[in-house]
């Protein structure tokens, strides 16, 4: 199921929780963990992606991030319909890369209202529009912690082949460069390979 499959589903059958746990095994090897803006995390040998009520069961861990998803935010009806049509699903044989990439928005961003933070998210820095250009070579799932107490708002899951390392670092180097981002006050960088 690809990302906007599965976002389709959220509505009938409503969010997943999802934890990514930091231990010394498990199917993928944490390659390196970058802090990008502030404090990094522990540091940890492999990582797990457990969904459900698996997400529940997690022990004997480093460090444990955990998020859900949700209801497609700071999206159009048009740009839903280019993301449905390009996005490929997680889980694909080749895509043997993955990246882990934890943030945290200011108080600043917070207090904005809704559209301001669209005005920002997509009409002055482009998120979306970057993101689709590098699909669909780049799968992607967003995961909410905000809600959940955590101490990042957002976890971002990508996977892709080896061959699209490039695509990966150029998408994450124009976000990173957008307006969007000066209110970004935590960001951890964690690349993986497939066991």
């Amino acid at each position: 199921m690809n990302s906007i499959e599965h976002q389709l589903e959220y509505e009938s059958r409503g969010p997943l929780l999802v934890s990514f746990a930091a231990a010394d095994s498990g199917i993928w090897k944490i390659d390196r963990v970058t802090p990008v803006i502030g404090e990094t995390l522990p540091t940890a040998t492999h990582l797990t992606m457990l969904e459900g009520k698996q997400s529940q069961s997690v022990a004997n861990t480093t460090w444990t991030l955990r998020g859900v998803t949700s209801d497609v935010r700071y999206t159009n009806r048009h740009e839903i319909g280019e993301l449905k049509e390009r996005q490929q699903g997680l889980g694909r044989s080749e895509a043997t890369r993955a990246a882990l990439i934890p943030i945290r928005k200011t108080a600043a961003w917070w207090s904005l209202a809704q559209d301001e933070r669209r005005a920002i998210f997509e009409e002055q820095s482009h998120h979306i529009a970057v993101g689709l250009a590098h699909l669909p070579a780049i799968a992607r799932r967003l995961h909410h912690g905000r809600d959940l107490s955590e101490p990042f708002d957002f976890l971002t899951w990508f996977e892709y082949a080896p061959e699209h390392s490039r695509d990966f670092e150029d998408l994450v180097t124009q976000l990173r460069a957008t307006r969007e981002w000066q209110y970004v006050d935590r960001e951890v960088d964690i690349r993986l390979s497939r066991v």
